[in-house]
């Protein structure tokens, strides 16, 4: 029930991926009656669907504590419940982002050697994608905290964007040693040291994305949100000044209809709903974060990052591969079905 157009668009993104996905089923938390109709109207989902009624919804103004002292019924609560219990392999959600991430934290629990769940997306960038984390989840991270997104980066570019040697790089106001704060600066020492598995570049700009300079760009949650967001305003501005100027004179409107092929393959490229769906990585199961704006195309997007990480078997994987750098890691102290949780707005 979570989105600014749910649960139309949670049920319709289900009926896209189910084309793309012919053996996967989904279970529908939420409310049963409204479900139901919009099943009706969808008799080839219906038959891949289970309603699984939740008398309770995550309000978008809710904080994280909030909703996990009263969200237990709630269909949020009850999509990550399913995850745990082994019912489905992967929750994908557009709703209340700091109580998914909350709750999914609490229930299923972080992998051995993470402290904090990183939220990661795919990028586009002039050599192809690359990965970003963590995009919001954390707005304030140690040094320990940046080492662990890197390490985790770099497993879900070999396993999920397949590249063989990924690099990583650490979001910077200047590539300098010197330059950033020190936490960046302790952990940039800290990968430098060889004692993990990655190819560490060292400290990128933020021209330095759109440039896929490196498969991986590792920042704490607030830089991360703040570069996305300023990206997806961009793609827009860009588009619009296109529209603009081609209806400016008729001659421009004359060589809008030579360039109109070419133009439909760059607002493709641009199309952000392309990118949708973030992953909570260090999390002991598959979450996947739905832009609670987006449409039925880019929820189905969401859902097939999910699909395909549970088809790869990410979750074992992840664990194989921290099983190997545990130690370095460790913080003192410290048929597959996919439950899509169909009315509440995303946070951001």
């Amino acid at each position: 029930m979570g989105g600014d157009n749910a649960p139309r668009s949670v049920v319709r993104g289900a009926n896209i991926a189910r084309k793309r996905f012919p053996n996967v089923d989904f279970l529908l938390y939420g409310d049963q009656a409204k479900l139901g109709l919009m099943l009706k109207r969808l008799p080839k989902l219906r038959r891949v669907s289970t309603i699984m009624h939740a008398p309770d919804r995550v309000g978008d103004d809710e904080k994280p504590a909030q909703a996990l002292r009263g969200g237990r019924n709630s269909s949020m609560r009850l999509a990550i419940d399913a995850v745990r219990d082994g019912k489905a392999e992967g929750v994908v959600s557009a709703g209340n982002t700091g109580a998914l991430m909350a709750m999914a934290k609490v229930v299923l629990r972080t992998l051995p050697g993470i402290d904090r769940p990183a939220m990661a997306s795919f990028f586009p960038t002039m050599k192809g994608e690359s990965v970003m984390l963590d995009l919001g989840a954390n707005i304030e991270c140690s040094a320990e905290n940046l080492v662990q997104f890197a390490v985790m980066g770099e497993l879900f570019a070999r396993m999920v964007l397949g590249s063989l040697k990924p690099t990583v790089g650490l979001l910077n106001v200047g590539s300098e040693d010197v330059k950033g704060h020190e936490e960046l600066r302790q952990a940039a020492a800290m990968l430098r040291e060889g004692k993990y598995p990655i190819q560490f570049h060292g400290f990128i700009e933020g021209n330095d994305i759109a440039a896929g300079t490196v498969d991986v760009v590792v920042a704490d949650g607030f830089s991360g949100n703040v570069a996305l967001k300023s990206a997806e305003g961009t793609a827009r501005l860009v588009s619009e000044f296109l529209r603009e100027t081609f209806k400016s004179s008729i001659l421009a409107r004359i060589g809008y209809l030579f360039a109109r092929f070419a133009l439909r393959k760059l607002r493709v490229r641009l199309d952000p709903r392309r990118y949708n769906g973030a992953v909570f990585l260090g999390l002991n199961g598959i979450v996947v974060k739905s832009h609670g704006g987006t449409d039925a195309l880019g929820f189905s997007t969401a859902i097939g990052v999910a699909v395909d990480m549970a088809q790869h078997g990410f979750i074992a994987s992840m664990k194989r591969e921290f099983e190997r750098v545990a130690t370095p890691l460790a913080v003192p102290g410290a048929a597959p079905a996919v439950a899509a949780e169909p009315k509440q707005a995303a946070a951001g």
